[in-house]
């Protein structure tokens, strides 16, 4: 058995201060120190962190390190996502489309699943479009925008391997068959890209928001908007992006004051230019420029992240003074919780080997997926 001793360890459930864990692919022992008895079979994994948490869960990430979900190859995907895990400590992921013709996002689907065969670290595929609002697209392609389509979105799931766990759509557009499908299938309806009024949204079954904020009908003292939605309705799991760049830090704090760590999910929406040099680049078809780390279309609009998601977990901590414990809700607990991910999100015997080992300042030093030390090609 593996074995990290003399740690402080954020389990998901609490704190152990000077604890120990053992496991394989999976979890055998989590406890304190003063409970540890040595094996023979020991193998002490050896490391200049002193913290534990568990693997951080993205569930909104388009790509990074030149390649893009949209567009890869399933061994570029595989190369990507395991880029992720060792520099960002990501150890489970979803693939996340764009809006584009129904043809590329069928290709997408299928090389996502190959790709899923191979690394057990994508564990679903966000669709993020073409089901959305021409008037809130952000960087989506609006010759592609579609109705909400129940027989096309099953048709991609079928292609996926039923991977898709998640839907961006605007609720205005949508039919009750549309969602009521997607619930009977175990995909979460994410309202995002909407132009929906708050009363729209309290009929629609949408139980997430996608990135808070951005893209969506903002919060006003005479309508609240998505925004108002994401905030104020109980159960609803609100995407964040905290680069300081999507979301000025202040509003992060807002977030993080009505709904708690119970309601946040931290995301990167990342694009192909993570992990790159700065300059031109590519999301969706459209040509990106990327300037002191912030991603632009040619017209301005702000097009997904470069954000690293340890960037991410460190940022939620400094913005707004939430502890690690609920870092730790915001990056892992609640989306597999979300999910369905009954194998991930917490350091319990019997869970997937899935951490992050952290220095004195939260930044990262080993991950660790299933058991195995990742490592960047």
């Amino acid at each position: 058995m593996k074995l990290l001793k003399d740690k402080t360890i954020y389990t998901g459930k609490g704190k152990i201060e000077h604890g120990y864990i053992r496991y394989d692919k999976r979890i055998a022992e989590v406890d304190e120190m003063r409970n540890f008895v040595p094996r023979e079979d020991d193998e002490e994994v050896e490391t200049e962190g002193c913290c534990v948490v568990p693997g951080f869960i993205d569930v909104h990430s388009h790509g990074g390190y030149g390649f893009d979900s949209m567009d890869a190859s399933p061994e570029e995907i595989d190369w990507m996502v395991r880029q992720m895990t060792a520099k960002e400590g990501i150890t489970s992921y979803f693939c996340t489309t764009m809006t584009q013709t129904y043809e590329n996002i069928e290709q997408a689907m299928k090389n996502i699943k190959a790709a899923a065969m191979k690394n057990p670290v994508i564990q679903g595929i966000h669709v993020e479009g073409p089901f959305v609002s021409v008037q809130y697209k952000g960087a989506q392609n609006a010759s592609f925008i579609k109705k909400p389509d129940e027989k096309a979105l099953a048709h991609w799931n079928e292609l996926s391997g039923g991977l898709i766990k998640v839907v961006t759509y605007a609720p205005e557009e949508a039919s009750p068959e549309f969602e009521d499908w997607c619930l009977a299938n175990g995909i979460v309806p994410s309202a995002g890209h909407s132009c929906a009024v708050y009363n729209q949204l309290l009929a629609s079954k949408a139980s997430h928001v996608t990135h808070l904020y951005n893209a969506q009908r903002g919060l006003n003292h005479r309508e609240p908007g998505v925004t108002g939605y994401g905030l104020l309705t109980d159960g609803v799991k609100a995407e964040m992006i905290c680069d300081g760049i999507h979301i000025k830090p202040q509003m992060v704090s807002l977030a993080y004051k009505v709904k708690g760590s119970d309601g946040i999910e931290l995301i990167t929406d990342s694009m192909r230019a993570k992990g790159m040099p700065e300059g031109k680049s590519e999301l969706g078809g459209q040509v990106v420029y990327v300037k002191d780390g912030t991603a632009r279309l040619e017209d301005g609009t702000i097009a997904g992240s470069v954000l690293s998601y340890i960037h991410a977990f460190q940022n939620i901590m400094k913005f707004t003074g939430a502890n690690v414990e609920e870092a730790v809700k915001m990056s892992s607990v609640n989306q597999a919780e979300e999910f369905g991910l009954t194998q991930k999100g917490k350091i319990m015997a019997g869970k997937d080997a899935d951490f992050v080992v952290l220095d004195s300042d939260y930044e990262l030093k080993m991950t660790i997926s299933m058991g195995e030390i990742a490592k960047a090609e």
